[in-house]
């Protein structure tokens, strides 16, 4: 990269806030922004920061605050990196995370330590010296040519002060290398029949009132801008209209990249960066991508059984892997959310008949636990393509073991510790743990797979690395009657043996893992076991001779 202006090949960072309402949308505007630099050539990351003063999500109820979003490094995250992950193909770490919380502990360590040399530590400096630390560590050795901050919260949230404070701070160090985008909204009033622009007037008079002025005006709205309203907002926040961009709704979050390239977003913040904006941009994989996404030739119907289906942000990276596999396949993947607490003996057939496939979401807690080992053996016994993920895959073990090898009674000592035969038990570095959060085993860990297995094929290969959130495992004291009965490891641990991945000979396509593979699906590299899983569907559904469902009725899909 080379600046006209400024430090030559000095990474530039970008702030991205929002203002008026929450929800707007910032983690898909920075994803998309990233995107498009990224198909000009330069080296792009995201970062989220989170005014909550949690060390990290992972201690988080999901209704609370959606997915935890894990990283190869093992660092539980806000749900937006993985956008970020499935826009960019690039993974994200520890330090593309930071929370209030972690903020805090790192200055109030360091005071522990003498690090201040007895002085008084103050929101201003310290605080914000650390927010600036944390936000520039990424850009250290000229890694990226661009980092691209997004701040949790809405402008004027008392949490968020001090990470605005760190901004305008950054912007007076670094003019020529630092840029604010301000995402807001421009309502619709219906009694009206106008567009109204005070509440984004309102909005940036705030964002001043802190002493940041906004480069850039991504405004979200359900109708066009007019050019006068453009010119308004362009008065009355002072930026120039070019800058003024508009984000209409969209069908789909990722048009939202080419929506944006059609207002010229990328070159309105490379020019105001002194950045050549001339380059050519490659956006041909994801134009591929979209492509096979909005015209797919067949479609299944595949039920997510889970127990916070209520709220889909819970299990937003298995949604968005089915729509990066249903693409790749050619396949519409219309999903059904079943809670799992509706599903029992009496009623699973007339629930899942319908269903060409089945995958049974992971989780915590006993809540929805019968539901799930209910539709698992309604998906053996009728040998429709299932796949189980973390707790899925426990429930599939413990539905085997009770209704195959004959241990009635078994269970997984997270849900009954007292159970006769804990075919799932506590892993051993586990015990004796007080603390919750950061302790399960997380992040990337070796897997190898037995060739000629359903795992094996759908990989291509022998060896494949996976992301882990759980404290409980398969009990390998029992692994020898499962093999005997049906169920076989076909995914270990190279080192450890841990069982990984397993598999139901005889049944079409029958696979529980114990990672977390909705982690790295992402648009350019679809995940190769949702693949496999929708092909299986398509092809049960397709031998069973049931007429092909138009893939564009019922147009809501994953």
């Amino acid at each position: 990269m080379h600046g006209t202006t400024g430090q030559a090949n000095a990474t530039k960072y970008i702030f991205v806030t929002g203002g008026v309402s929450s929800s707007l949308g910032k983690g898909i505007i920075s994803a998309s922004l990233a995107k498009l630099l990224q198909a000009r050539g330069m080296k792009v990351t995201i970062q989220k920061l989170d005014p909550y003063i949690n060390i990290d999500p992972g201690t988080l109820n999901p209704y609370e605050h959606g997915e935890c979003f894990v990283t190869d490094d093992g660092a539980e995250t806000d749900l937006d990196l993985g956008h970020y992950e499935r826009f960019l193909d690039v993974r994200t770490s520890q330090a593309n995370n930071i929370t209030t919380g972690r903020i805090y502990q790192s200055v109030i360590d360091k005071e522990r330590r003498g690090e201040y040399l007895g002085r008084t530590v103050q929101v201003i400096p310290h605080i914000t010296d650390e927010i600036k630390r944390c936000v520039q560590i990424l850009g250290e050795g000229d890694r990226y040519d661009f980092v691209i901050t997004e701040i949790g919260g809405t402008v004027g949230d008392i949490e968020s002060l001090p990470y605005i404070e760190a901004v305008r701070q950054m912007r007076w160090e670094r003019p020529q290398d630092t840029l604010v985008v301000h995402l807001t909204l421009v309502p619709y009033l219906s009694a009206a029949g106008e567009l109204k622009t005070k509440p984004t007037q309102h909005s940036v008079k705030q964002l001043l009132e802190f002493g940041v002025q906004p480069d850039v005006l991504v405004c979200r709205t359900e109708h066009e801008l007019s050019k006068s309203i453009r010119n308004k907002l362009a008065r009355f926040c002072n930026v120039n209209v070019e800058a003024v961009i508009q984000s209409i709704d969209a069908s789909t979050i990722y048009d939202v990249p080419l929506l944006m390239q059609e207002e010229r977003l990328d070159e309105v913040v490379l020019n105001k960066l002194g950045v050549d904006s001339t380059g050519p941009m490659d956006l041909g994989p994801w134009m591929n991508f979209l492509q096979k996404h909005k015209n797919p030739e067949q479609r299944v119907d595949i039920a997510l059984v889970g127990k916070y289906v209520e709220l889909k942000d819970s299990y937003k990276s298995i949604a968005e892997s089915f729509t990066h596999a249903g693409a790749a396949v050619g396949v519409q993947v219309k999903l059904h959310w079943i809670h799992s607490e509706q599903i029992h003996a009496e009623n699973a057939q007339d629930i899942l008949s319908d269903m060409d496939g089945i995958l049974v979401a992971p989780g915590f807690g006993s809540r929805g636990i019968d539901g799930k080992i209910e539709a698992i053996r309604y998906a053996r016994e009728h040998n429709t393509p299932f796949f189980g993920i973390c707790l899925g895959m426990q429930c599939a073990v413990i539905e085997f073991a009770r209704n195959v090898v004959g241990l009635r009674e078994a269970h997984s000592t997270e849900i009954k510790d007292y159970t006769p035969d804990p075919v799932i038990d506590l892993m051993e570095e586990q015990k004796g743990l007080a603390d919750m959060g950061g302790t399960m085993r997380l992040g990337a860990y070796p897997c190898a797979l037995t060739e000629g297995s359903l795992a094996a094929t759908a990989y291509g290969m022998d060896t494949v690395e996976e992301r882990h959130r759980h404290r409980y495992e398969f009990n390998d004291a029992y692994r020898d009657r499962f093999i005997e009965h049906g169920m076989r490891p076909t995914g270990t641990h190279p080192d450890s043996n841990l069982v990984e991945i397993v598999e139901i000979t005889g049944h079409p396509w029958f696979v529980g893992a114990q990672f977390h593979p909705e982690y790295k699906s992402t648009v350019e590299t679809p995940h190769p076991l949702f693949k496999a899983f929708i092909e299986a569907a398509l092809n049960e559904k397709t031998k069973g001779g049931v007429t092909q469902k138009s893939a564009d009725q019922d147009t809501a899909s994953a």
